[in-house]
């Protein structure tokens, strides 16, 4: 795999986020498809590089594939304005990303929910739900019986892998933390980086359970894997997932998970069986669902844990694959003429 970098620069009004400038942008971009000629172009997303690779790939008669991970309400909590106008935002940024990934010759979505939320907000072309998958091999042998053990040897712990921004709501899991009672000697291991993290460990101070809140930043793989072994449950707050790679991963580790009942989220959990749905942003709602899981006996965690690796069984990489080259074979047979630029 050969990787091709395109200029991009640092967005002032935020910490992480970096910008492509469509003058450097599109040259790059139409150089990069005439030295590369590939058979199929695949975009991520419809922003600055997407919208480029879309309108150069057209021109020259290469079949394009667009997957879209994006919504409004992944923006919209670093905009300050009235709901009003933030609505007609909305509104916008989805006519924008309809027009875009509707020339696309297949439209692709990580979730069936995330299919119907393009359907509910004016796509008419079909759009398939591929999941992004995870490396099912990574996870092998590992036991749901585990995170019991951990719990017998050390305290209770609930992780959050994720980007520390607003819409992820990590802050949640410190505001309930503060809500639960002390005696469970719950700990909340978060892994991250972004616009939070300085924020987290204040807020941990404001709270009162400084103690047990450990922001650990980035970390390596194998630190990560040794998390996921560690906890006893693991927490999505997110308010603005169509799928959760970090989730889909807790599940293949044998983890009972609790998630807000939120965009896909949902779709991850069956209330009762391998964890808890809470209500979004009710940090008191996310403290009774956190003490449900931690609370239960050794063997409701460990049957928690086998459903949720049974979850996780439909979500194999290799599967996500083998559909992605069967698209690109469709889309590439269908390609008619020569790839000659369009007048």
């Amino acid at each position: 795999m050969r990787v091709h970098r395109v200029v991009s620069h640092h967005w002032p009004l935020h910490p992480t986020w970096m910008i492509c400038m469509p003058w450097e942008t599109g040259p790059a971009v139409a150089r990069l498809l005439d030295d590369i000629r590939p058979d199929v172009v695949h975009t991520q997303a419809h922003f600055v590089l997407g919208r480029f690779a879309i309108s150069h790939a057209q021109r020259r008669g290469i079949p394009v594939v667009a997957t879209n991970h994006f919504m409004p309400d992944n923006v919209r909590p670093y905009v300050r304005a009235p709901k009003r106008v933030l609505d007609l935002a909305a509104r916008a940024a989805w006519w924008d990303l309809r027009s875009e990934f509707q020339r696309a010759d297949h439209i692709t979505v990580p979730t069936q929910l995330a299919s119907d939320l393009l359907t509910e907000n004016g796509f008419d072309h079909p759009v398939e739900a591929v999941s992004c998958g995870i490396d099912l091999a990574r996870f092998d042998g590992v036991d749901p019986s585990s995170s019991a053990e951990v719990v017998r040897t050390s305290a209770p712990a609930v992780l959050f892998v994720g980007r520390l921004s607003q819409e992820k709501r990590p802050q949640d899991i410190v505001e309930a933390l503060a809500l639960m009672d002390p005696a469970l000697g719950l700990e909340a291991r978060i892994v991250g980086a972004g616009d939070q993290e300085e924020a987290l460990p204040e807020l941990a101070r404001e709270r009162g359970v400084a103690d047990r809140v450990h922001v650990l930043g980035k970390i390596s793989d194998a630190q990560l894997d040794a998390e996921y072994r560690r906890a006893t449950v693991f927490c999505m707050p997110s308010t603005a997932e169509l799928q959760s790679i970090a989730t889909l991963e807790a599940l293949a580790s044998g983890l009972p998970v609790v998630l807000a009942d939120a965009v896909a989220l949902p779709h991850l959990v069956r209330d009762g069986q391998n964890g808890r749905l809470f209500r979004p942003r009710d940090p008191h709602d996310l403290a009774r669902a956190l003490t449900e899981v931690v609370a239960a006996s050794d063997q409701e965690r460990r049957a928690m844990g086998e459903v949720s690796q049974e979850i996780a069984a439909h979500h194999d990489i290799r599967t996500t694959i083998g559909r992605y080259e069967e698209i690109y074979r469709t889309v590439i047979a269908r390609s008619s003429g020569p790839r000659q630029p369009r007048d």
